[in-house]
């Protein structure tokens, strides 16, 4: 990371951290305002936090590896997360898992080349009567066939 751009971004940090106090309940908010923007949260950003907030970097990065919806590595520009309980099981989540897998040419756990999508299991959507489920970025997409995914993938491509 070029010296500009650490001092941006511990700039950028410390605004949050005035904005949202350093108390550690703060620390969510920030975390998530730097992801926002980041697509990440690198090892910088969060020796940076640790640092203006007077808590131990580890403290950070046990946060950020507890929420599985924040990471410490760069992700896809589109994040396809689909439901992995016994209900969309149930339901033929296999075979979107299958249909999507091959579209993509990748596995889930893994971010196609062109850096557009990151397939990722999630653990509950809280749409377990209307499985399968996936949330692509920030909308749920219910009762899904691999047709229907198919389409949602090509919609994001």
């Amino acid at each position: 990371m070029l010296v500009l751009e650490k001092n941006a971004l511990s700039e950028e940090i410390e605004s949050l951290v005035n904005q949202f106090g350093k108390d550690r309940s703060a620390l969510l908010q920030i975390l998530q305002a730097i992801q926002r923007k980041h697509k990440h949260i690198s090892d910088f950003a969060q020796q940076e936090v640790a640092r203006m907030m007077d808590i131990h970097p580890v403290e950070v990065n046990s946060v950020i590896s507890f929420y599985s919806f924040l990471y410490s590595e760069p992700k896809g520009r589109n994040i396809v997360r689909l439901c992995q309980t016994i209900s969309c099981d149930m339901l033929g989540k296999e075979k979107i898992e299958e249909a999507v897998q091959r579209e993509l040419g990748i596995t889930f756990g893994q971010t196609t080349k062109d850096k557009r999508i990151t397939l990722e299991y999630t653990n509950c959507l809280g749409m377990c009567d209307q499985g399968p489920a996936m949330l692509v970025n920030e909308k749920v997409y219910t009762k899904l066939d691999p047709e229907t995914a198919i389409n949602i993938l090509n919609s994001i491509k």
